[in-house]
């Protein structure tokens, strides 16, 4: 196999597993303020991508892959609001472990790779056109 066509699918397997990282941030964010709706109920609770490099077979190029996600394991949050119909007895209702801070910088590190990879892809694009052309003449 050429190694054009390695960066390609190495490049490829990159922006899939950076698209599958920004779906889950995204889905942190969209329930970043979901309370838990009974006293003994909890809210959403932040989910964090597992990336592993595996052999890809037909290749034999090392490819990133989301091979899991788990459940963060810090914290709710508690804000004092007895009137929530999930307080507790003392009135704290639970939210979700989420920090828009921490999803924003994690999202734009995944923006980052993205925009590398399809970098890498759109450069092996050209320097195969110029191989064509040069071959043409």
């Amino acid at each position: 196999m050429d190694r054009s066509h390695d960066v390609l699918h190495i490049s490829a397997s990159g922006l899939r597993a950076q698209s599958a990282r920004m779906r889950i941030i995204a889905e942190n964010l969209a329930n970043a303020d979901s309370a838990a709706q009974t006293p003994d109920g909890n809210p959403y609770q932040r989910q964090i991508p597992v990336f592993r490099a595996e052999l890809d077979r037909e290749t034999g190029a090392q490819v990133a892959r989301m091979t899991d996600v788990r459940l963060d394991d810090r914290e709710f949050r508690s804000v004092y609001q007895p009137g929530h119909p999930g307080a507790d007895n003392e009135g704290y209702v639970r939210y979700p472990n989420v920090s828009s801070l921490i999803e924003l910088m994690d999202m734009r590190e995944a923006q980052r790779s993205y925009e590398a990879n399809l970098t890498m892809i759109e450069g092996s694009r050209r320097m195969l056109e110029r191989t064509l052309d040069l071959l043409r003449r």
